[in-house]
């Protein structure tokens, strides 16, 4: 299903800030485990860049209220772990609950064949629809919102901006200028680590605001192959904009090898200065490195025009349940507490807020850190987009390889988005979309 730019508005997206909930439902055609309740393990499968705590607390909690264990499988990140979970899949060796993305890179997992059409749960009543909208399939609901919607961007120095006197970008000159700036003053103007590949993607997903902003039918029009990325111009400008960071040599000397951990070092130690990213790491800086949580801030990428500056917004993360599980009853179980007032509470008491809620009746703490201060204003004023796997069911699952080579000069940014739209093509024919 294509998820409409005018569906999900940016109402929609400021909607997000406030959520809870509740529930059971009927198990018409699923296979369920006829035993003792009490009896009952609960496998998950998550990210192994998932911060594990919270997960583990509402575990722990669950298991005491219901006599349900869990127990918790990792798989890689990025198109790695997309591999993993589609042989699983296939295969018949999945776990009973699966954390993952949310949008396009579900509609390629065949959600119908493999998932449970959560649609009538009551625990989805206090989900918001701009959500539901992201895990839907033939008006099929299949995912459980997992955490917050995160922001699209750049995470920044704030102590090294003050120290060398510069100020918040809002044009993507601005931030060449500080680059610029930044490089000239013997600092990593802008971390790069593409060890984790999934990271060299940020530049070029966090402009889908400034992309949307010239062509607002982008997404419909890409999803019925009537719009490129390498011939629509604000498109195109996305992968410029990641080749020409490196072209002028703003990047760490390492920038292959170096993993995210190691470039969330670099800018709290304010070595490197500016860090595209998502704004979900966070929770890794206010773990490893509480202190310096405050000198951390966040813009939103700047397009060409400060007219236009506005954020991009990734919707959550989701948990889906596996078809072919033999423990609905205590999944469903799981489920409700995760998203009840108590579950939420006992998950978000081991990671901080790091963006808006997609449940109802959740309401920011007043001591929320710097770099989330700097997104309220974009909920506020509505200048957010959804990120384009929110908007399209197209994602193409080789794009980190392909900023990977855009970001490090392999190719140039126009051969890189042809790339893309060929691995576009071939996601957009295994989904069967018309046009294609």
């Amino acid at each position: 299903m294509l998820i409409g730019s005018k569906v999900l508005t940016a109402l929609s997206i400021t909607a997000l800030f406030f959520g809870v909930l509740t529930g059971c439902s009927s198990n018409e055609g699923r296979i369920l485990n006829t035993t003792n309740p009490k009896e009952s393990t609960i496998s998950i499968l998550i990210d192994n860049q998932i911060e594990q705590d919270g997960i583990r607390a509402v575990a722990a909690n669950i298991e005491e209220k219901y006599h349900i264990k869990t127990e918790i499988e990792t798989r890689p990140s990025g198109a790695e772990g997309h591999e993993v979970i589609k042989t699983r899949l296939a295969t018949g060796d999945m776990a009973d609950l699966v954390f993952y993305n949310s949008g396009s890179l579900l509609q390629a997992l065949n959600p119908e064949q493999y998932f449970v059409d959560l649609t009538n749960e009551p625990f989805m009543n206090n989900v918001y629809d701009s959500f539901k909208k992201s895990v839907m399939v033939n008006n099929k609901v299949f995912g459980l919102p997992f955490g917050n919607a995160l922001a699209g961007g750049w995470l920044y120095n704030k102590k090294v901006y003050r120290e060398l006197g510069l100020s918040v970008p809002k044009t993507w000159n601005e931030l060449i200028i500080n680059s610029d700036k930044i490089k000239a003053a013997g600092k990593t103007a802008v971390i790069g680590t593409y060890k984790d590949d999934w990271t060299s993607q940020l530049i070029v997903l966090a402009d889908n605001h400034n992309v949307i902003a010239h062509n607002t039918t982008f997404a419909e029009d890409l999803a019925a192959n009537k719009a490129k990325f390498a011939t629509t111009p604000a498109a195109l400008r996305s992968f410029e904009k990641l080749s020409e960071v490196y072209q002028k040599g703003y990047l760490n000397s390492d920038f292959k090898t170096a993993s995210y951990m190691d470039g969330v070092k670099m800018l709290v130690e304010g070595t490197g200065v500016q860090y595209p990213m998502v704004s979900g790491i966070l929770n890794a800086i206010e773990r490893n490195y509480p202190d310096q949580i405050q000198d951390i801030g966040f813009f939103p990428q700047p397009g060409d025009s400060a007219e236009t500056n506005g954020m991009t917004v990734f919707m959550p993360a989701a948990i889906y349940v596996n078809k072919s599980t033999q423990n609905y009853e205590a999944a469903k179980k799981w489920l409700t507490y995760f998203v009840s007032p108590e579950g939420v509470k006992t998950y978000h008491s081991k990671k901080i807020i790091v963006g808006p809620f997609a449940l109802k009746g959740m309401k920011f703490p007043a001591n929320i850190i710097p770099a989330v201060k700097d997104m309220l204003p974009y909920f506020e004023s509505g200048d957010t987009t959804p990120a384009l796997e929110n908007l399209s069911p197209l994602k193409g699952p080789n794009l980190p390889q392909i900023t990977t080579q855009v970001g490090s000069g392999q190719i140039s940014a126009k051969a890189g988005a042809v790339l893309y739209d060929q691995d576009v093509e071939k996601q957009a024919k295994e989904l069967g979309l018309t046009g294609w």
